[in-house]
């Protein structure tokens, strides 16, 4: 039978911690973050508590709607409100469906109210692929053994 992959797989195999910003930050300043750190998204966070995702994407959109009075906004006027989560046992197939039908690249993983880390489009697939040349050496062990 095959092992299903956990999302808690990937989290233990990145650095840990996250990127947060707080709702009330501007825009001008998540775009600095975003920059600095070269990630996609951060999550925005108050008092300890998500309360948001804000993506490149969200920015591009309301430049293309807003232009330069953009900057001026803060994260909490573009951030998606209570984004679609995981926990540390959603497998991997299920976060990519989850990302794929909601069309998002990025998973906050949580347990117990409590925010635990951050998982992108790039991070599942790096799993898949992982998983896929583990059973592809797993099964060349297995026929080789077997001739």
């Amino acid at each position: 039978m095959e092992e299903k992959m956990l999302v808690q797989a990937i989290l233990r195999n990145k650095p840990p911690g996250f990127v947060s910003v707080p709702s009330a930050m501007a825009i001008s300043g998540v775009v600095n973050v975003l920059a600095q750190k070269g990630i996609g998204a951060v999550i925005v966070v108050d008092n300890d508590e998500l309360v948001g995702i804000l993506s490149e994407r969200d920015v591009v959109r309301s430049l293309a709607r807003r232009a330069a009075d953009t900057l001026s906004l803060t994260a909490a006027d573009l951030m998606t409100r209570e984004p679609t989560t995981g926990t540390p046992e959603t497998t991997v197939e299920q976060a990519m469906e989850m990302m794929t039908e909601g069309h998002f690249r990025h998973l906050p993983i949580v347990a117990d109210g409590k925010l635990l880390g951050l998982v992108s489009i790039g991070d599942v697939v790096k799993a898949r692929i992982d998983q896929s040349l583990h059973e592809v050496e797993t099964l060349r062990t297995y026929v080789a053994g077997s001739v």
